[in-house]
């Protein structure tokens, strides 16, 4: 299966390890795995895949909202609606479940169809996610 992870972390960054090892996962089961970077990529090749994870954090310790830059790249994505999505928020902060919330509602805008998400603690635990994928 086609996966594509939108990485976007609370800071314009290179995509962090948790997302580098939720990918390996991924590629453990088969997969072929696209990262894209939320701060510099246009989302236009999202529409390609046949799976789209979403990983994100909290924009500050005490905050439940995501980055901007996340719901704009789902816009800008076509063929969105329908899609099949995972959506993952990394334990950094008092309000992680809000702002899973908030991302899965930012997803679901967009028309796509979230069967899972889940709280990252750290990159083994995502690369133990990303092998659950597809399973």
């Amino acid at each position: 299966m086609r996966i594509a992870i939108v990485s976007a972390p609370a800071q314009r960054q290179a995509p962090p390890e948790y997302v580098k090892a939720l990918a390996k996962g991924m590629e453990l089961m088969g997969h072929r795995v696209e990262l894209v970077d939320a701060y510099t990529d246009d989302g236009m090749r999202l529409g390609g895949c046949e799976y789209i994870a979403v990983v994100s954090e909290p924009v500050s310790f005490f905050s439940g909202k995501i980055p901007e830059v996340l719901p704009k790249i789902l816009s800008a994505g076509s063929g969105l609606g329908g899609k099949k999505s995972a959506a993952f928020i990394k334990k950094a902060g008092l309000r992680s479940n809000k702002a899973l919330a908030v991302l899965m509602k930012a997803m679901e805008k967009e028309g796509m169809m979230v069967n899972w998400s889940d709280i990252l603690l750290n990159a083994p635990h995502a690369e133990a996610m990303g092998k659950r994928i597809g399973a």
